[in-house]
């Protein structure tokens, strides 16, 4: 029976943790930690080496990552490698070597996860490594509107692994964050998971709910957080586009109105007269009679 050691290139690993933390001298802060738990045996094979997990490696924000794998003395020959990610084939190659590695470009919440490296050998050799940050979490919508008496929800998310642990909000007043929490008042009601928290406001109020709010999550890394600006308008705000039409037909038929009583009278005369025939002149007769009598 063919045994397998496997482990991760300790002096690689070493390399790749110096530069990172060359790295974060001079990138913004919050480490991102890079856990390798190398390699496990599929289809109950035995090894008689021992499976070593190579000791955590802080990468900053932004920065690049190489993942890892080498094995020795495989139970057979390599045919290849596969590096997969929720369940996503992210590589496959026939290779032969004996390492392979994935080259993260930016880490971020995107790439945070779980992934699996895959030697191609008989039976299959799996290695599994964590790429974990603290919680990168945004809002759902950086700004959201309510009325007066409705219910106003704010909602931020978050895609880093590990899952949130624990989600808190608060009210900015003052300058200072108040917390809100589901016992605070019958107003505020909480709602959350690994990836998303929601806080409800019952019965909005112009005055005293109006205001910025910030959600913070903590994950196992470290917390992060996001603002929500919350507007509430009047109970009448519904009615303005209505109210805004009324006034646009009441100017426009006043206009008309004055604009009628202002006419000309010669105008309204031209329009009384414009329909009626003329009157037949008699001068003609007229002129005859008095030519006879004077004749007389």
């Amino acid at each position: 029976r063919r045994s397998s050691d496997l482990r991760v290139n300790e002096s690689r690993a070493e390399e790749f943790t110096e530069r990172a933390m060359d790295a974060g001298r001079y990138r913004a802060a919050g480490p991102i930690l890079l856990t390798a738990c190398l390699l496990l045996l599929r289809g109950g094979a035995e090894a008689s080496g021992d499976v070593t997990v190579d000791s955590p490696q802080v990468f900053i924000p932004g920065t690049s990552a190489m993942l890892l794998c080498n094995v020795t003395s495989p139970p057979s020959d390599v045919a290849g490698h596969m590096w997969i990610k929720d369940g996503k084939t992210l590589r496959d190659d026939n290779d032969a070597g004996f390492v392979t590695t994935y080259n993260i470009t930016q880490v971020n919440a995107d790439a945070s996860g779980e992934y699996s490296c895959h030697f191609k050998t008989t039976p299959e050799l799996i290695g599994n490594i964590s790429v974990q940050v603290p919680p990168q979490v945004v809002a759902y919508k950086a700004s959201e509107h309510g009325n007066e008496g409705d219910v106003g929800v704010l909602t931020c998310k978050t895609k880093s692994y590990p899952p949130v642990e624990n989600w808190n909000w608060y009210k900015v007043m003052d300058g200072a964050n108040e917390a809100i929490t589901n016992g605070t008042s019958d107003k505020f009601h909480i709602k959350s998971n690994g990836t998303k928290t929601e806080l409800r406001i019952t019965n909005l109020d112009m005055e005293s709910d109006t205001g910025t709010y910030k959600c913070n999550a903590t994950n196992s890394i470290g917390s992060g957080g996001a603002t929500v600006t919350l507007r509430v308008r009047s109970r009448l705000a519904a009615l303005w586009p209505f109210l805004g039409i009324v006034a646009e037909v009441i100017v426009l038929v006043t206009i008309i109105f004055v604009y009628e009583k202002r006419r000309k009278p010669d105008e309204v005369l031209d329009d009384d007269d414009g329909g009626a025939a003329p009157l037949k002149s008699n001068s003609g007769a007229n002129q005859d009679g008095v030519r006879q009598r004077n004749s007389n």
